[in-house]
């Protein structure tokens, strides 16, 4: 048996010491829930595929299953792997803006590290969107936030929700014509994940976290306009 809290209801958000009990010989019975007496967890019976589509959906009942009910640590992969989408959207944008066509191995270096310029303005944009983020959380509901786990939680969140930038890449390969289009529709996409999953995880109501990611897209949309000041492409 797991320790106390260490699941969460899926419907009502309350802590759960177990997600099912195991009466043997193949009989498994899912635990009910003792405050809303619902199942703690249906997903544990779900097919990955219809749990992605609720995810996708933004059914807090998915996210709480996800975040809290299973034992994910694909977060830190998917952010580096999704930031590397993004520079290389970017760094594409760049070079169909110039009309520099020379193949000399010098031309071809410089492109490699516009790449790696565009990951690193991409990263720093997003470290400062989820320093807004938790800033914004941390002085409008302090309570929430006491603990350090506290903290990785929610970052774990964040990261996971950002997943809609996996779709940068077929944005761009479908057809570039329409990519400004496509790019308003993932970014909207993400924003509304991130808001679903700050909601799931500190159990607040909808209002404040789409607060938090206003001021988190501030210093974000500040970082651009420094730059673009400084001269620099992004």
């Amino acid at each position: 048996m797991a320790a106390l809290g260490a699941y969460r209801c899926i419907e009502c958000n309350e802590e759960a010491t177990e997600l099912y009990r195991d009466y043997q010989r193949g009989v498994l019975r899912i635990s009910i829930c003792k405050s809303c007496q619902k199942p703690v967890d249906k997903y544990i019976e779900y097919d990955p595929v219809i749990i992605l589509i609720n995810a996708v959906l933004c059914k807090a009942q998915a996210y709480r299953h996800i975040l809290f009910n299973t034992k994910i640590n694909i977060h830190g992969k998917l952010c580096i792997f999704c930031l590397l989408c993004e520079a290389y959207l970017r760094w594409l944008q760049l070079q169909d803006s110039s009309q520099n066509t020379d193949p000399d191995d010098l031309i071809r270096y410089a492109k490699e590290w516009d790449f790696y310029r565009m990951f690193g303005i991409a990263s720093l944009e997003q470290t400062l969107f989820f320093i807004g983020i938790f800033i914004t959380l941390w002085w409008m509901t302090p309570e929430m936030l006491k603990r350090k786990s506290d903290f990785i939680l929610l970052l774990k969140a964040l990261l996971l929700s950002t997943y809609g930038k996996l779709l940068l890449i077929p944005a761009v390969i479908w057809e570039h014509d329409y990519t400004p289009l496509c790019l308003a529709f993932i970014k909207v996409f993400v924003l509304i994940s991130n808001s679903q999953a700050i909601r799931v995880t500190l159990n607040l109501n909808r209002l404040l976290p789409w607060f938090a990611i206003f001021f988190g897209l501030i210093l974000e949309n500040g970082v651009v306009c420094l730059f673009q000041k400084m001269g620099w492409d992004v």
